[in-house]
Order: C-alpha cells, then sequence, then structure tokens
C-alpha cells in the first residue's frame, strides 16, 4: 500500500458505487483509513478477481468481504473514476465542437485546405446511443435526457458505471421510445419495488443482462419491471435452478440462457412459457431431456409454441434425447453441435440423417436447411438401417413396445413409404477407424501458388495433430497456423477452429469439407 496522496472529493454514497480503475471495473465496499497508514482509502471488489489482491482484510483487519479470496484491493480514492451522467457521456461520444473543428487547418502534401460548412449533428434524432464501455454513472439533471435525446429506440449501457436498477429506471423513464436496451456487464443492485418501475420499461421488447452475476431468482424479482418484454439474453450469469415464472415474462418469445451451468431437471420450470418460440440451452451442462407427461410419438404439452431450440455444445449422448424433443409440436429448427450424438458406423453425416428422420417437422438442423430430398434420403435410410431390428421385433402386426419407445417415428414412416425388403436392409456397420475417416481438402487462400491438399483424417483427430501434419508439409511453425474450414452445404461461410484441443468431429467438420489454413 503507498503512501498518501491528494484525496479528491468523493461522493457521498460512495460505499456501492461503481468505478473504474486502469481500465478496469470495481464496486467501492469501503471508505476510510487502513492503519498503519495515513489518509483515505477505498476498498474495492474487482470485476475480474484475477486483478485483486486479498479478500477485503489488512495485517489481519477484516474491512470489506469478496466473493473471491483474492477479488479486493485497496486504492487511492485519486486513482479511480467515479464517472459521467449519461448526456455527458453522449456529448463526448456523438457532439462535434463545431467551432473548433472550423478552425484546425488541414494540410495535404504542400496545400492548406479550408472548411466548407459543416452541419452539427442533432442529438434529437439520434435513433440508437451506444455508451459500451463509458463510464455512465446516472442520468444526470431531471428531465434533461428527454428533452435533448428523446427519439432513441436503441440503447447500449454494457460495461457502464451504473450501480442500481434505479439509476437505470430513470434513464430509461425519459426514453418513452426505447424498445432495446443492453446493460451486459454491469453489476447493478436490485430495485426495492420493481413493480414501481414498469413505467420506465414500458415500451421494451428486448433487453441484454450477459455476464451480470445474475441467478434466475433475481431476474423473475426484476421482471415485473418489464411488463412487455419479447427477447431476453441473459448469457454467463450464475443461473442454475430454474423456477416457474409464475405471472412475469409471460409476453417473452425468445430466452438466451447460454453458458449458465443449468440443473437440468429444473428446465422445465419455464415451459410455462407459453408464447417463447426460440429458446437457447447451448453450453449449459445438458444430458437429458424428459416430457413425461406424452408417450413416446405423442405430443407434450409443454412449450407448445416454441419453434427454434439451441443445444449445442453440451453432453448429450443418447438419442432418447432426440426422441422426446419430437413430442415439441412446434419445433422446426435446431442445432446440437458440439455434442456426442453417435451412429452406429461413428460418421457425423449419419448422425444427421437420424435426426431429420426422428424429428419430421424439422426443415434447419445445425444451420442447414432440409430439403424434401434430404429429408426422404433420411427416412428411407433409417427405414433401413433399422429394418431387421424392427422384423425381430414383430414388424408392422405386432411391433414390441420397447422397439416402438426407441423409434416412436418408425411405424408411421413404414406407413409413409413401405416395409423394406429384406434385400434392402442395412446392417449396422462397426464403429471402425475406416468408417469414421473424412475426406478433406486443405486449400490456402492467402497462397494463389499453392495447390490444395486432398488428406483422409479420423473425426477424431485433434486440431493440435492437424496442425502439425501442415507443419510437415508447409515447414510452417504450427502456433503461426490459423485454421477455419466452410462446407458445401453453407457456401460463403467460413467457422473458425479456434481451439486446438478440440476434435474434427467437435467442429462438425463432415467429409467433403474445405479446410482454410492462413499463417502469419
Amino acid at each position: 500500500m503507498g503512501a498518501e496522496q491528494t484525496e479528491p472529493d468523493l461522493p457521498e454514497d460512495a460505499v456501492g458505487r461503481r468505478v473504474s480503475c486502469g481500465g478496469e471495473r470495481a464496486t467501492v465496499r469501503f471508505v476510510g483509513p487502513v492503519p498503519p497508514t495515513a489518509g483515505l482509502w477505498l476498498g474495492v471488489e474487482w470485476d475480474n478477481p484475477e486483478r485483486g489482491k486479498h479478500d477485503g482484510s489488512h495485517e489481519g483487519v477484516l474491512y470489506f468481504t469478496c466473493r473471491h479470496p483474492k477479488g479486493g484491493s485497496f486504492v487511492r480514492p485519486a486513482k479511480v473514476s467515479f464517472g459521467v451522467d449519461y448526456l455527458t457521456a453522449v456529448q463526448q461520444i456523438y457532439q462535434i465542437d463545431t467551432e473548433e473543428v472550423l478552425s484546425e487547418e488541414i494540410a495535404i502534401s504542400s496545400k492548406t485546405l479550408e472548411w466548407g460548412s459543416i452541419k452539427e449533428r442533432s442529438l434529437e434524432t439520434l435513433p440508437s446511443v451506444l455508451l459500451s464501455r463509458c463510464e455512465v454513472n446516472g442520468p444526470g439533471a431531471s428531465g434533461d435526457i428527454r428533452r435533448i435525446t428523446p427519439n432513441v429506440r436503441w440503447l447500449d449501457l454494457s460495461g457502464t458505471l451504473l450501480s442500481c436498477w434505479d439509476d437505470v429506471a430513470a434513464i430509461t423513464q425519459q426514453l418513452e421510445q426505447l424498445e432495446g436496451l443492453q446493460l451486459s456487464s454491469n453489476r447493478l443492485r436490485l430495485p426495492s419495488d420493481p413493480s414501481a418501475r414498469c413505467q420506465a420499461f414500458c415500451s421494451l421488447r428486448v433487453l441484454a443482462l450477459n455476464g451480470c452475476q445474475l441467478t434466475w431468482s433475481q431476474i423473475l424479482d426484476c421482471a415485473p419491471m418489464w411488463p412487455q418484454l419479447e427477447d431476453l439474453c441473459v448469457e454467463e450469469n450464475n443461473i442454475s435452478e430454474l423456477q416457474r415464472p409464475d405471472g412475469v415474462l409471460q409476453s417473452l418469445k425468445s430466452l438466451n440462457l447460454s453458458s449458465n451451468p443449468i440443473i437440468q431437471e429444473s428446465l422445465l420450470s419455464i415451459a410455462a412459457l407459453h408464447r417463447l418460440e426460440q429458446l437457447n440451452m447451448s453450453q449449459t451442462g445438458l444430458s437429458v431431456i424428459r416430457f413425461d407427461d406424452a408417450p413416446p410419438g405423442s405430443q407434450t404439452a409443454m412449450f407448445p409454441a416454441l419453434k427454434i431450440l439451441n443445444l449445442d455444445h453440451n453432453n448429450i449422448t443418447e438419442w432418447c434425447v432426440v426422441d422426446e424433443l419430437a413430442k415439441l409440436p412446434s419445433l422446426v429448427q435446431f442445432s446440437c453441435r458440439g455434442n456426442q450424438l453417435t451412429s452406429s458406423d461413428g460418421n457425423t453425416r449419419t448422425a444427421n440423417q437420424l435426426i431429420i428422420a426422428k424429428l419430421g417437422q424439422l426443415v434447419v438442423l445445425n444451420s442447414c436447411q432440409i430439403h424434401a430430398e434430404d429429408r426422404r434420403g433420411a427416412e428411407l435410410d433409417y427405414i433401413k438401417m433399422f429394418g431387421e431390428e424392427w422384423l425381430k421385433a414383430g414388424g408392422r402386426s405386432q411391433c414390441s413396445t420397447q422397439f416402438t419407445c426407441q423409434h416412436p417415428r418408425y411405424l408411421r414412416l413404414i406407413d409413409k413409404y413401405g416395409a423394406p425388403e429384406e434385400g434392402e436392409l442395412k446392417k449396422p456397420e462397426p464403429f471402425a477407424l475406416k468408417n469414421q475417416l473424412l475426406k478433406i481438402l486443405f486449400v490456402f487462400p492467402d497462397d494463389a501458388d499453392r495447390k490444395p491438399i486432398e488428406k483422409k483424417l479420423p473425426a477424431s483427430m485433434v486440431v493440435q495433430k492437424v496442425k502439425g501434419l501442415l507443419y510437415r508439409l508447409l515447414k510452417v511453425p504450427a502456433a503461426d497456423l490459423k485454421l477455419s474450414y466452410s462446407s458445401p452445404k453453407m457456401v460463403g461461410t467460413e467457422f473458425e477452429i479456434d481451439s486446438d484441443l478440440k476434435t474434427l468431429q467437435f467442429y462438425s467438420i463432415e467429409d467433403g469439407d474445405q479446410v482454410l489454413v492462413r499463417w502469419s
């Protein structure tokens, strides 16, 4: 801890306020002396705990507490900024000082140019205000926001110095046309009476609260403030157990819970969101989903409006999960990349065909449109693949309950296409290396003279070993290689390969795809 410095004036309510220090955000937890040093100190809890040094104690005395044992520091008041009000930040970002600009000379080569007339930008006409990472701390003088920026419909206040929902409401209640609000990476104290703040968000349709350390219970406590909300994004929070949203969020159409440690048994608590059309549950650790209100092959009453579901990068290994999703009455778009759903031959393409065959209403899988010929081929292959098992289970006349539970759509597909002939039945191939080799074309977009290289690689090969292979072929250090891939299914789109420890199968790379190789 350093020597005493000149102390600036502090806000009266400094404890609990948000501050900026050295480009990092923190919350003030303590104001006062810290013996044996002289002068005033601020005890702060950093948003990034790696920035801290201790748990709020010094020489055995606890001055404040932190969530993380190394998340706290003592800093001098002169080292921190408590920020500026909303309009000051807007003027810093959007306002041009016309007189100052006109007085400047611009030289190009040996000529000096003069400014023509400059039309000053009017803040009154701004439809959107983007103040991400600006040090906004509150609304400023009452009524000024309504007078100066009355037409704002989209507002980004992510990563600011706002300390509480009351300060947010004091800004938004003056923006009567506000439809979209970005509040990610803030730490906001909950309001004492959320219902009293609903007028401040009466037109709000879209809200992002990513990385705000919120629980689902806290979100539900705040939800009365957002009576018209349709799109809620709460990625990377502390959401684990989901509770039923009784009386709130009933207008919600889209919900993003990605990158939260969800307790999967609580998922059905949000099935009461009867208008929900889009749900993102990627990277939440899900392995099982069950709709026990409906038997195999019938429709569940849960999530009645759900059209789009994202379950990318979870722990799904069982095909019964896909059979359960077939119970959703409105599901037409599904994404499940980065799971361990494998077919008997270990081929990703075959696994995708199984999903298409099992989900009869699906029109988009993993961002790829399912064409009529794709569906027909997938369903016919599915019939042949499990035809022998179907015959052993009793066939059309007396098929066993066990088979129909494992293949709820099979009998409907038999009715659609007819029973398979014995000569058409596909024997499941063993999961062997030769059955999971992918033909990959390596291309070099930044080196026009280098010819493409075709290789057959196992789907289980990690990217690190792929780079090792390329090093031997190109003599370029693996650390300098940057890889992406493209698929003939999505021409013109590149997907980044950003982890050396993941497999080709993890990235859903399929037979015939191109890997684009660049290096620095």
